[in-house]
């Protein structure tokens, strides 16, 4: 070590009465492995700071930051620590090997040669010895720190550069997803292990008829089944696991380009501007796949061809649900068939959901194009139930002729179900057997005499005796409880069953989600506008073939100025009022005849009350149309005032407080009451002692 004795001249008394730190760092595990050279020539600079005065005792050692980069001092425990002592004071001297072992970020560096400016403290390394106080010392300082990051930054563009160019032969030596494997001479081969490469494929299957990653996850589940993986932990080979399934773990799945053969470098950067103090991994950005630098097909044994791949890319893209950026989403629960694929037919955009009623039971499609542009309310909304009753009438119409080649189908996909879970279940059963026999040999190879190690084995046998006797128990289990195996009598009631296709679709093993993707195979998005046609709901369904259609159905409207048929019914009212019809026999014959009100209920005697008096319409009277007795013998109200001896004002009184039995035909004919000679008498009785109490009391 070289000593200079011009260092002295810088060293005062104060400077020795602090303590003198040395900084150790390497910038890998590598390095500190194989290199241990340097970081012995750092140690010695104890030997130095010992020369130029400091007691041992009063030299501190940091090497916390061994293995760590100086590009930032976020993950530097030993550096922060070393900041913390010099701005409390603590330091005489900071000795390292060169500017690059303390920082290799210009903040950093200025910051050290601040704090050391303002409280004194030295910086030396292999050769020289500086105090920041200086303005030389300090513009050597200054240099030295820019030249140790313009070195990284020259480091990190031939290394960059480096492993691009070696990316782009396919040579650069990349981690591999659990469904492939790198032989040792570096030739990558499906994983051997067949229950592997049935999972893996599963998954693909799976979301290529569920098409939703959430959709794939839930089935995995419910069928207990697991997903396969590899941890980058430790050096490698890596082991590979069994997890349960997360839905990270079959999005993972579904995006890795390597499952479809595809060897690609580049799939993200790091964004400076969304870096996280404290998170090492945060400002992870994910390029879009256009941008991506090194992209060679066919590089490895694929599960899915490329085309797939990106199909599966883009139903992902479109279940994300951002209607500003035409994704409809995946199909959910909720009761709105058309969820995600309803349009505005004013303006376009995507209309959203909301309930209505107490319990949130009623859906409502609402466009709020114009509450985000125009500072208004919404554009217009329409409910949902009407409006998807008519498109199911539509869509099963449809399907109406197709029902037996959809129940045959649907047959074939239960058979194929059945034997993909059959198989899953047999690799489960072979994998636990096969571990339990290993177990079992390892056991047996086992010298008698060694209990150390023999209870040891023993206990590993036993745990894998219970846990391939779990496995046989829970796949009798699943047998018993899905019946997937069809008999002939099943095919025949399932072929029966498809005759009446409306009534697998109200039912309610159908789920609203199972509705909504069925939907979404034939109709790509539904137009409707309830202002294009007066009292009717407009629609147009665009068809998954191209094809375009246009529909209407009658809607609820409050006032019969909205009415869609309005001179017609007002013609056909003024027809039977002419033919001197009563206004319950208009009613009987508009409900007949199929019309409406205008909240889509049928007529009452009252409603046509109404709308007479609103056209001018007189009543209809019919002579002898009210007689005082009628043919079944029950009285009107004006015979039974004259038989009891009252006005009929009295009698429509004990009508109302039941005091007479008396009933209407339908709702607006006259009453009927019904008396005989026993209540007749009673209540002439009534009558008389009422009108003698009177005449006493005057």
């Amino acid at each position: 070590m070289k000593t200079n004795s011009g260092f002295s001249s810088k060293i005062t008394d104060e400077h020795l009465a602090k303590l003198a730190y040395v900084y150790v760092r390497q910038s890998s595990l590598n390095q500190v492995l194989h290199h241990a050279e340097s970081t012995e020539l750092q140690y010695e600079l104890v030997e130095r700071a010992s020369q130029l005065g400091w007691p041992k005792e009063r030299i501190q050692v940091i090497d916390e930051d061994l293995g760590k980069s100086a590009a930032s001092s976020e993950e530097r425990i030993g550096f922060q620590r070393l900041m913390t002592e010099i701005g409390l004071g603590r330091v005489g001297i900071v000795l390292s090997m060169d500017a690059s072992r303390l920082s290799r970020r210009n903040t950093d560096w200025y910051r050290l040669l601040e704090l050391c400016s303002l409280f004194g403290t030295l910086i030396a390394d292999g050769e020289s010895m500086h105090d920041p106080r200086i303005y030389a010392d300090r513009l050597l300082l200054g240099l030295t720190g820019m030249m140790s990051e313009a070195e990284l930054h020259q480091i990190k563009m031939r290394m960059q550069a480096g492993a691009q160019h070696k990316a782009e032969r396919g040579e650069l030596i990349q981690p591999l997803p659990s469904g492939l494997l790198r032989t040792p001479n570096q030739q990558v081969i499906l994983n051997p292990d067949e229950e592997v490469q049935n999972r893996i494929r599963l998954v693909f299957q799976k979301f290529k008829e569920l098409r939703s990653a959430n959709g794939v996850q839930r089935y995995l589940q419910r069928e207990n089944l697991k997903l396969p993986s590899r941890p980058l932990r430790g050096p490698a080979p890596h082991e590979l696991v069994w997890q349960k399934v997360r839905y990270s773990a079959v999005l993972a799945i579904l995006k890795n380009p390597a499952y479809a053969g595809a060897y690609v470098y580049g799939q993200s950067t790091r964004d400076p501007a969304r870096h996280k103090v404290g998170h090492s991994k945060s400002g992870i950005v994910h390029r879009p796949m256009e941008d991506w630098p090194v992209v060679l097909q066919g590089a490895y044994p694929s599960y899915i061809s490329w085309e797939e791949y990106l199909e599966n890319q883009r139903q992902l893209h479109m279940n994300q649900n951002r209607y500003i950026e035409g994704k409809p989403g995946a199909p959910r629960k909720g009761l709105a068939l058309l969820q995600g694929i309803i349009l505005c037919g004013q303006c376009g955009a995507h209309m959203g959901l909301r309930y209505s009623g107490t319990h949130g039971q009623f859906p409502v499609y609402r466009c709020h194009y114009d509450r985000e542009h125009q500072q208004r309310i919404y554009c217009q909304e329409v409910r949902a139930l009407g409006l998807d009753q008519e498109i199911e009438r539509i869509f099963l119409g449809v399907l109406k002729a197709d029902q037996i080649a959809i129940a045959l189908a649907a047959l074939d996909q239960m058979e194929r179900e059945r034997a993909l879970l059959s198989k899953q279940w047999q690799l489960r059963l072979e994998r636990a057997r096969y571990e339990a026999e290993r177990a079992r040999r390892q056991y047996l190879s086992v010298e008698p005499e060694n209990r150390l190690v023999a209870r040891s084995l023993e206990s590993a046998w036993e745990e894998k005796l219970r846990e391939s006797e779990k496995a046989e128990h829970d796949f009798q289990d699943w047998r018993v409880h899905h019946h997937l195996e069809l008999t002939p009598h099943d095919r025949q009631q399932m072929l029966q069953l498809a005759e009446d296709l409306p009534q697998v679709w109200k039912a309610e093993t159908t789920q609203p989600a199972d509705r909504k993707q069925i939907i979404r195979l034939l109709i790509r998005n539904v137009v409707v506008d309830p202002n294009r046609v007066k009292g009717k709901v407009w629609f147009q369904i665009n068809w998954q073939t191209g094809a375009i259609t246009e529909h209407c159905y009658t809607r609820r409207v409050q006032t019969y100025a909205n009415y869609p048929d309005l001179e017609q019914l007002q013609q056909r009212i003024r027809e039977l009022h002419a033919q001197h019809q009563i206004d319950q026999q208009i009613a009987a014959t508009l409900n007949a005849e199929g019309f409406l009100t205008a909240r889509l209920q049928p007529f009452t005697s009252k409603m046509i009350w109404l709308l007479r008096k609103r056209w001018g319409l007189p009543t209809v009277i019919h002579q002898g149309y009210n007689p005082k007795r009628w043919e079944d013998g029950t009285y009107s109200i004006a015979g039974a005032a004259e038989v009891l001896g009252v006005y009929p004002g009295t009698v429509y009184s004990w009508i109302h407080s039941q005091r007479l039995d008396a009933y209407q035909v339908t709702d607006g004919t006259p009453w009927k009451i019904m008396l005989n000679n026993e209540k007749i008498q009673s209540l002439q009785q009534y009558v008389h002692r009422v009108r003698r109490s009177k005449k006493k009391v005057l």
